[in-house]
């Protein structure tokens, strides 16, 4: 006859362990995604071997680096996930997490951001690189938190080049009449209108295409862009105007950073800082080996202007700093030209 105590004791034990393993299944898979790495996605719209290319690939082996097992970088270069048009809706719906846009397509965000597109307010790149670390500069990166987007850093690209299919571009009547392919900014638009040219609002991807049908005759760009995208094999000449700066802000979705654990906050910080460092001191590199590479492919004429020549091209978008002093704020204006030496 089976003893009662054993049967309760055999009993407890069975559901004990019943417990235990029920228990194991409900904790196995918590601990699974504990240890799951945070995916982040870097998209952007130029080739790697780009300053900013450059950039986000540098981020993500520091990052790695500094936050092991804890995050894993994903870098969509190219517009391989979003174009100009989209990149930032996406960002702010959580489909990628970081992204650099040209600064130009912050305006809707706010207007002081044109400060960058104004033409002929910055002397060099170096001029500029002082100006965005000032506390005037700072201050840019955090003025768009209310709309959901946090800048963690200015990426530089370079100055800006214009480019024709045209024989002739030394002074401002040259393009009179040209139509030129901009980024969607309503100071660039104002530039060209102002030049009496036609500016043509376009993604990024579709320039060369363009370039090459004739459905714009010009556009303006870095070196490092006119070469990694081919645009010198498809325009006559290359005016090296200087007339402004193609730069980029690395930014996040403000609610998705703030909501990190602490030290990835803090690792991926750090390894922004120092992907900025290398690809800010890239940029220059990139883009004079890029000028030269142009100059020896032979295909478009790189024509130099003189101090009179330039004079000219000031005088004829200078009045531009006028018509965007109150969006912008006539203290960032006054404030950039003395980041000039």
């Amino acid at each position: 006859m089976t003893n009662p105590h054993t049967v309760r004791k055999r009993s407890f034990v069975a559901a004990a362990m019943m417990s235990a393993a029920l228990a194991a299944t409900m904790v196995l898979p918590d601990l699974a995604l504990a240890q799951s790495p945070i995916v982040i996605k870097f998209s952007h719209v130029v080739a790697d071997k780009t300053p900013k290319g450059q950039g986000a690939l540098k981020f993500k082996e520091l990052a790695e680096k500094k936050l092991p097992g804890k995050v894993e970088v994903q870098v969509f270069p190219s517009s391989q996930l979003f174009g100009d048009a989209k990149e930032l809706e996406a960002l702010l719906l959580g489909d990628v997490q970081f992204i650099a846009p040209s600064l130009s397509k912050f305006d809707r965000y706010t207007k002081k951001i044109q400060v960058f597109d104004l033409p002929f307010l910055f002397d060099d790149l170096d001029a500029v690189d002082r100006f965005q670390n000032s506390a005037a500069g700072q201050g840019l990166l955090t003025s768009m938190t209310s709309r959901g987007l946090l800048g963690l850093a200015y990426w530089h690209n370079g100055m800006k080049q214009l480019s024709t299919n045209k024989d002739k571009l030394q002074r401002p009547e040259d393009v009179k009449g040209l139509k030129f392919r901009i980024q969607a900014s309503d100071v660039l638009e104002a530039q060209f209108r102002a030049l009496d040219a036609n500016p043509q609002k376009m993604a990024f991807a579709e320039v060369y295409q363009a370039l090459q049908t004739g459905v714009v005759d010009g556009q303006e760009n870095t070196w490092s862009n006119i070469y990694s995208q081919k645009f010198f094999e498809v325009q006559k000449t290359i005016a090296e105007t200087n007339h402004g700066v193609i730069d980029y802000m690395v930014v996040t979705n403000a609610k998705w950073w703030d909501g990190l654990p602490a030290d990835v906050r803090k690792g991926l910080s750090e390894a922004m800082a120092e992907a900025t460092t290398y690809a800010n001191k890239l940029a220059n590199d990139i883009n004079e080996a890029d000028r030269k590479r142009i100059a020896d492919a032979g295909k478009a004429k790189i024509q130099k202007l003189t101090k009179d020549d330039l004079a000219a091209w000031r005088k004829a978008m200078e009045p531009m700093w006028k018509k965007f002093e109150g969006g912008i704020g006539r203290d960032l204006i006054d404030a950039a030209p003395k980041a000039n030496k």
